[in-house]
């Protein structure tokens, strides 16, 4: 079975980026990490630390994106559960046989160059849930 090596962050979404890295930064005391745009999943993403635990904060890029979709459903808050994996496609091939729902069959590319994939929320008891190869964690 492919180990977890742990959580490599979770994500939060936001409505206006520049506001919650003040919210996360100025009311909690949470150290500033790397700001990317993410084109293809139509974000923009800020990295935030609390210790050496990863807050992602996820901001749509546009009215199109799913991120938008989801904050117009949900509204801004926790988005998904991101576990760091030793190798994504064995996680996917090893999830899969184990009986549950993957949203990627493939891994594609994330933020900082990694690779990920998404476990459907219905297979791990409603919570969105990301395998990441290649993370901080």
């Amino acid at each position: 079975m492919n180990k977890i090596q742990g959580i490599d962050h979770i994500a939060v979404v936001v409505e206006d980026l520049d506001e919650a890295i003040q919210v996360w930064r100025d009311r909690l005391g949470l150290r500033e990490g790397s700001r990317e745009v993410v084109e293809d999943q139509g974000v923009e993403i800020q990295m935030m630390y609390a210790g050496e635990t990863r807050i992602e904060l996820v901001c749509p890029l546009s009215a199109e994106t799913p991120i938008q979709a989801w904050l117009e459903k949900c509204g801004p808050g926790l988005h998904h559960l991101a576990l760091a994996v030793e190798d994504c496609t064995t996680a996917i091939q090893e999830t899969e046989s184990a009986g549950a729902r993957m949203i990627d069959s493939e891994p594609r590319t994330g933020a900082h160059g990694t690779r990920i994939a998404f476990v459907h929320p219905k297979s791990v008891g409603g919570v969105l849930t990301e395998f990441v190869e290649g993370g901080e964690a």
